[in-house]
């Protein structure tokens, strides 16, 4: 497939529009930081290696698996309030892929999407106050629902046009792109996904490392 052939780009949030995966383990880490030095380490690895996934599961997971019953911390709402407020700052400031306007004027008849495992009204107010909401033509989405449902949906409301590619840092991002039957492309640059060049060769996934590499 070629790239001018494209009729939906399908980009996942963090990682790959915005450099923010650092800022959202660091959030994992500190929210979580009551229940002790050890306990947050945990949950910043079960974090890492399941990219993609809603902070809702990550700290469900948290509480029901790490976190020592011999401490009386946070719970699970606020947990995520501690971490929401920290990211929602952290989003205002963090680095946008500088070639996201030139692939915008690139493609002016591609239908744009977000689809993220961050929460769908925070970013929709991000994307609007960093002025960049308008280039996503198909829609921001993300949690609760997984990207496997948003993707299920957009499908049967006959949103996503094909062919489309998937643009993600993870491997939760190939797994959905696969389970749609999109095309998918892994960003490496700002990604946490520590194995991730092994994984792109045993899959034969094509990797870019950057935006910029599309122009």
């Amino acid at each position: 497939m070629q790239f001018n052939d494209i009729k939906s780009i399908v980009f996942d949030c963090d990682g790959v529009v915005l450099n923010s995966n650092k800022l959202k383990t660091q959030a994992f880490y500190n929210a979580a930081l009551p229940y002790g030095k050890k306990a947050a380490i945990a949950l910043v690895s079960y974090h890492i290696k399941n990219g993609g996934i809603s902070r809702n599961h990550k700290f469900e997971y948290f509480l029901a698996n790490i976190a020592t019953s011999t401490i009386n911390g946070p719970n699970i709402n606020d947990l995520i309030n501690t971490y929401a407020t920290e990211v929602a700052n952290g989003l205002l400031q963090c680095e946008i892929s500088s070639c996201l306007m030139s692939l915008r004027e690139k493609t002016p008849d591609t239908k744009w999407f977000i689809v993220s495992g961050g929460a769908e009204d925070e970013l929709r107010k991000v994307f609007s106050n960093r002025s960049i909401k308008d280039m996503f033509d198909g829609g921001i989405y993300g949690s609760p629902k997984t990207k496997d449902q948003i993707l299920n949906s957009l499908k049967k409301e006959n949103q996503l046009k094909f062919p489309a590619l998937f643009l993600g840092d993870s491997r939760y991002d190939y797994e959905a792109a696969q389970r749609a039957n999109l095309d998918f492309t892994f960003v490496c640059e700002w990604t946490e996904f520590k194995d991730w060049r092994s994984f792109c060769q045993r899959m034969k996934i094509p990797h870019i490392g950057s935006l910029c590499d599309l122009l």
